[in-house]
């Protein structure tokens, strides 16, 4: 396709964008004011469905086994999926900006529905629930959502426009003890405390940090601790998150986190019972070249996207995106929707996700990530160098 035909089909997306603009604000706020967890999106989802129905593009609430999921698609050719997260944090809110990556993702489907004809591809709209720790996308990837989807994409709310997340490979843990309660204060030594265990195996895995890799994390919570303190506990348990570099260190890392809570049970004479929960996270693997257009279509917008590996700025965390691009060429580059310094997951930072940074982080995201993919329906010298970096990047297919 011709340059200036392929400008005229962007200029076209981002019309449609800027006539729904408005709208894209109004579903980032709305989803701003009522948080919800892990698969509990229901006001969420189907505000994005009912908009996305109302501005021109069917979806199907449910798709693909997720009950607050939902897919729609438009065109044929090569197959774009554009992607929306929604879910928020516990307490926090959206302090992470998940109202922001939805009313984006939300735009771009619209522009790129406007012209999928035209430009001669199809797009696979999807709204992922429970990225916060219940892994969406990896359970509709499970059920045949990225069925001849050839790249996928989304943008992630930061204090910086950046070509990735530092996606590290992550699985939740849940670890519980079981002791014998007694009185504390007549009969304490017929008790076994499992509280102890618990204490115990969270300063065994503080010592352990120390000799982990440096990009590693292990942090947890306590879930339970007793009930009165003059009970000596017969119950406590403790969840973690547990992080790697890839899939591979992560097999390598969970093993010794393990080891050293279950060591606390047999210390305090409690039994120990652990569950590996959900399906674990993959690190990202941001594919190049469709990076690299992201790159020049957001610098049209002026927006400068640097690299974290260059640059020093750095947004580290874990996400099933990850899992995604192991699958397909993807990029989840982060847009600046808020202050230089502001940290995600903090109640500052879902504070600037309802401020005018975010709701430009909405409408340039929407026309980058739809302008980034018109390059790859317009291009099949840009498909053979996505599909050629994804199999250079050598992905692990495992990862469901």
């Amino acid at each position: 396709m011709l340059d200036n035909e392929v400008v005229q089909l962007k200029n076209q997306a981002c019309a449609a964008i800027d006539a729904a603009a408005q709208t894209l604000v109004e579903v980032s706020h709305e989803i701003h004011d009522h948080p919800e967890q892990n698969y509990a999106e229901f006001f969420a989802s189907e505000l994005l469905c009912r908009s996305s129905e109302n501005l021109g593009l069917s979806v199907e609430l449910g798709a693909y086994s997720s009950g607050t999921g939902f897919s729609g698609d438009i065109g044929s050719g090569p197959t774009v999926c554009i992607m929306s997260e929604y879910d928020a944090l516990p307490d926090i809110g959206h302090g992470c900006g998940h109202n922001v990556i939805a009313a984006a993702g939300l735009g771009a489907a619209i522009g790129l529905a406007a012209v999928a004809n035209s430009a001669g591809g199809r797009l696979r709209y999807m709204g992922t629930p429970a990225e916060e720790g219940g892994g969406g996308k990896i359970l509709m990837a499970q059920n045949g959502a990225l069925t001849g989807v050839d790249v996928a994409m989304m943008v992630h709310s930061a204090d910086a426009d950046l070509t990735t997340i530092d996606a590290i490979a992550l699985q939740q843990l849940l670890v519980e003890y079981f002791g014998e309660e007694a009185h504390a204060a007549a009969a304490p030594h017929k008790g076994r405390n499992a509280l102890d265990a618990a204490v115990l195996g969270y300063m065994s895995v503080a010592a352990l940090r120390q000799h982990i890799l440096p990009t590693e994390r292990v942090h947890g919570i306590f879930l339970k601790a007793g009930e009165k303190p003059n009970i000596v506990p017969r119950e406590a348990s403790t969840e973690w998150y547990v992080r790697s570099d890839t899939i591979s260190t992560l097999n390598d890392l969970k093993p010794r986190v393990l080891a050293a809570l279950e060591s606390a049970g047999t210390a305090c004479g409690c039994s120990v019972e652990h569950q590996w929960m959900g399906s674990p996270y993959a690190d990202m693997v941001t594919n190049e070249s469709l990076s690299a257009s992201y790159i020049a279509n957001a610098a049209l917008l002026g927006r400068s996207v640097s690299d974290p590996r260059t640059s020093g700025h750095r947004v580290v965390g874990s996400t099933d995106m990850g899992n995604i691009s192991h699958l397909v060429p993807s990029i989840h580059p982060m847009i600046a929707s808020a202050p230089v310094g502001s940290s995600i997951h903090t109640q500052a930072f879902a504070k600037h996700s309802r401020e005018p940074l975010a709701d430009k982080a909405v409408v340039d995201g929407a026309k980058v990530m739809a302008m980034t993919a018109i390059d790859f329906w317009t291009s099949p010298e840009r498909q053979m160098a996505v599909a050629r970096d994804f199999q250079a990047a050598n992905p692990d297919k495992n990862v469901l």
